[in-house]
């Protein structure tokens, strides 16, 4: 028989076949066996799932580490936030993420310092994707997939005139044309947008500000859903005339549903992603406040209740966090100017339990939905599966156990990262909640308490075929 180091019983598992009673057993980060409990091998360790599900890792595609210039340099930021962040992701059963690289530099010169730093701090895995945002970026491209980097992403039309303290460089369709057309000659190659338009953006807000509003709501309607469903509508037009790949970051408004599903329907590889920020809350949540200022904004309630239709339709196939580590002295108090506020919410470690909460339990997705678009497909589409984002032997032996009925708190007590004294969801009660995170087999987390030090995880480079396997 197959031996096991650790294995996990008595569990609703889903696979990707679908959901059985039973468990699963790991042996040297891997996993040996996946089935009934009467099947699994001995071992040394034996965790009792009480009945509730073991899902796998939850991957976020999504986030920025080292973004906040509020004390430090980026890359200073970078290498303090691989720690805390990624801690706060193991409490909540995230155990791989994709952050982006944000620099006016090159980024080649630098890998050395982001993947040595990120192993040296980090609690989970990770990967990277580069945002090209200056013409030697470009001529990047090719090297940074030498480093295994295979997504890249561009702001078309945006930050053009807003937020110039994170000095990104606006990309017209001209440098969007040129590096689809690139990409499109490259294996597994993904190009990333921020679908807004800073055209409309200064127009409406100088309008919105006119009638003497400042709140949620107003940073709503100064940037409409038409304003990411304009420029999707040439995101589409120029994949369907390149041949590549594109995906759509942080959709959070109805007119982006009907724009993504139309270019679906005709075969273009473009796909759509939302956030649980988008999905928890809309701008007229008289709890959220200035704490829920992102770009793009939060919708209204129509609009939140369209994004979970497009989740459980396909439209979406992809959840993630677009998590921003701020000190609150930066973000500014709950109750602040939404105009003078930094956009950015903080959701990793809350990814999953708002997940649980507002969507499974509320009959909005199915777990196995849920497996699908906050694990498995972003593993698929980021080159990280079978590796990643599924219970399978062979697989990494990262999972989590999910107890539906477990009733907290979003607050101090509960939150790790940078700052744990905000998040768009602060205070709020969520029932629905990870109970024990397993990385590469080991108990790594057990009713929020993280049982390991950072320095665990691994870089996770893409090449032709995807990442390789572990050994």
């Amino acid at each position: 028989m197959v031996e096991a180091t650790s294995r996990v019983v008595n569990a609703r598992v889903v696979t990707p076949s679908g959901t059985i009673h039973g468990g699963m057993a790991a042996k040297d980060g891997k996993i040996v066996a996946i089935g009934s409990d009467s099947s699994l091998p001995e071992a040394d360790e034996t965790i009792d799932a009480d009945g509730n599900y073991l899902i796998p890792g939850i991957i976020c595609p999504h986030n920025h580490m080292g973004i906040s210039r509020y004390e430090n340099d980026y890359h200073t930021q970078y290498e303090l936030d691989m720690e805390t962040e990624t801690k706060a992701c193991l409490a909540g059963g995230v155990t791989s993420f994709f952050t982006f690289l944000l620099q006016e530099e090159p980024y080649v010169p630098d890998m050395d310092f982001f993947v040595d730093t990120g192993e040296q701090q980090s609690y989970i895995d990770f990967g990277f994707h580069a945002i090209v945002h200056q013409d030697h970026h470009i001529d990047e491209i090719d090297a940074l997939a030498a480093e295994g980097i295979r997504s890249f992403k561009l702001f078309f039309n945006m930050y053009k005139t807003s937020a110039p303290e994170l000095g990104i460089g606006h990309s017209d369709a001209g440098r969007v044309y040129t590096v689809l057309k690139k990409t499109a000659e490259m294996e597994n190659a993904v190009v990333m947008f921020h679908a807004e338009n800073d055209d409309l953006g200064p127009v409406k807000v100088e309008e919105i500000k006119s009638e003497g509003r400042d709140d949620l709501s107003a940073w709503a309607d100064a940037s409409p859903g038409i304003s990411q469903a304009m420029q999707i509508e040439q995101i589409g037009m120029l994949t369907e005339h390149t041949g590549a790949t594109t995906y759509v970051v942080h959709n959070s408004m109805e007119e982006t549903v009907d724009a993504l599903g139309r270019y679906n329907d005709r075969g273009v590889s473009i796909h759509g992603e939302t956030l649980p920020s988008f999905l928890a809350n809309h701008c007229e949540d008289e709890d959220v406040g200035t704490w829920g200022k992102i770009s793009p904004p939060i919708g209204y309630k129509s609009d939140q209740e369209a994004l979970w239709k497009a989740l459980r339709n396909g439209t979406f196939d992809h959840v993630g966090t677009d998590h921003c580590p701020y000190q609150l002295e930066f973000k500014g108090p709950r109750d602040g100017s939404v105009w003078e506020a930094p956009p950015g919410d903080q959701g990793l470690q809350t990814f999953l339990p708002l997940m649980l909460s507002e969507g499974v339990n509320k009959n909005r997705i199915s777990m196995e939905r849920l497996v699908e678009v906050c694990s498995t497909n972003n593993a698929k589409r980021f080159g990280i599966y079978p590796r990643k984002g599924a219970l399978v032997e062979g697989a990494d032996a990262d999972a989590v156990i999910v107890d539906l009925q477990k009733e907290f708190t979003v607050d101090e007590d509960y939150l790790y990262g940078l700052d744990n004294r905000w998040c768009s969801s602060f205070g709020r009660e969520l029932t629905g909640a990870p109970t024990h995170t397993i990385k590469g087999g080991e108990l790594v987390v057990e009713h929020n308490d993280v049982l390991t030090e950072g320095g665990i995880g691994s870089y996770l480079p893409r090449y032709e075929d995807g990442v390789q396997l572990a050994e």
